[in-house]
């Protein structure tokens, strides 16, 4: 019911040449007047010195995220498992098929990630299924309260600063799947028109939220 494209964009590496210059060095000639047998004393070279800072040999772990797990919206009695996903071959994102599930965007921030924008998704109605939790994210007070528990099972918050709806083939992919800058909290499911042609809604219902423990 939801898609976009793009989410992620190839990009190529140029290849570096390094060009490489070969010195080729002489022996020194015999001085002038001095027979083979006569000792020639060096002259003393300097000793070089260098301040090489030492750094420990074992380079510190790697801390991998801690997935989210629960997305509760009490404002409109909203509770919903998450779950990771990627991207389907068509390149939209790949949410949950019951619209009782969540969908985080693997491949972005986890929510509450010291940068960038964290991704949720969920369906909001199925034939089979019904009307989803999402399905009155329209109707989501400005300065609502979002919660979003991880594996571990700490919960964090977020403040609900925008609502809206927007046009699926308008929708800022780039600023709302962003690994980098602004941290925030994006909730998406669909809304507008239903087409039962090609069974997709026209838009889609953005929540953006910001952490409250910034």
């Amino acid at each position: 019911m939801m898609s976009g494209r793009g989410l992620l964009g190839g990009s190529s590496i140029p290849a570096v040449v390094v060009a490489v210059s070969l010195l080729t060095g002489c022996s020194p000639a015999t001085p002038s007047g001095v027979g083979p047998s006569a000792a020639v004393t060096p002259s003393p070279r300097p000793t070089a010195v260098l301040d090489v800072p030492v750094a420990p040999a074992t380079a510190p772990p790697i801390v991998a995220p801690v997935e989210p797990v629960e997305l509760r919206i009490d404002a409109i009695d909203a509770v919903l498992p998450v779950e990771p996903v990627g991207v389907k071959s068509d390149g939209s994102m790949d949410i949950p098929t019951l619209p009782s599930e969540a969908g985080w965007y693997r491949y972005g921030p986890t929510p509450g990630a010291p940068e960038g924008s964290s991704v949720l998704a969920a369906h909001v109605d199925s034939r089979v299924y019904g009307v989803g939790p999402l399905g009155r994210l329209r109707e989501l007070p400005l300065g609502s309260i979002v919660q979003v528990a991880d594996a571990e099972g700490v919960a964090r918050s977020f403040e609900v600063i925008s609502v809206t709806y927007i046009p699926r083939a308008e929708l800022p992919v780039s600023d709302f799947f962003s690994r980098t800058g602004e941290r925030k909290l994006v909730i998406i499911t669909c809304g507008g028109s239903f087409d039962e042609a090609t069974r997709t809604y026209s838009d889609n219902v953005v929540a953006v939220a910001r952490p409250l423990d910034a």
